[in-house]
């Protein structure tokens, strides 16, 4: 006989319930959910110099510069593993995404000066770009301090790469 004609009726009902509830939990339950949206971000909250992963420095300027130092690639183009710097502009924008209706800050590589590749990349890089845009999306902390954050990776993981003030 085997285990499964031996089992209790109780007991192939929860081998079956775990076998069709399984997969689901490997998703991430809140990828659907939309990101909250900040509406009370100030131009002036975001001048200065920001710091992200392994070394990552955007430095905004009050006249709409950026200086843009190792930063990674968002959504899906982090996957290609490479890293810039350069010089850019950026813009606090209040419009649609395909995230939320709030403010964002759009970010524009316009003169790329170095590209790298991250250490831990397993995957072949593609060239890096010469000029690039991101889309941070914006939320406060519990001081009620800025942060600025993209999605990386597949978005629907909703995994983030955080800058937050220096």
């Amino acid at each position: 006989m085997t285990p499964w004609r031996a089992g209790t009726a109780a007991q192939k009902r929860a081998v079956l319930l775990a076998a069709c509830v399984l997969p689901l939990t490997a998703c991430n339950p809140h990828q659907y959910d939309e990101v909250p949206a900040l509406h009370d971000a100030r131009p002036t909250e975001l001048p200065g110099t920001w710091l992200g992963y392994d070394h990552t420095t955007v430095t905004l300027t009050p006249d709409g510069k950026a200086d843009i130092h190792l930063l990674d690639g968002s959504e899906f183009d982090f996957d290609e593993g490479w890293r810039v710097s350069g010089i850019g502009i950026w813009k606090l924008t209040t419009h649609r995404t395909g995230w939320n209706d709030g403010q964002h800050v759009q970010l524009t590589l316009t003169s790329r000066t170095e590209s790298t590749t991250r250490q831990e990349s397993t995957s072949p890089a593609s060239p890096a770009p010469s000029t690039y845009t991101w889309t941070f999306e914006l939320r406060r902390t519990e001081k009620k301090a800025l942060e600025l954050y993209f999605f990386f990776g597949d978005p629907d993981s909703r995994s983030t790469y955080v800058l937050e003030r220096q």
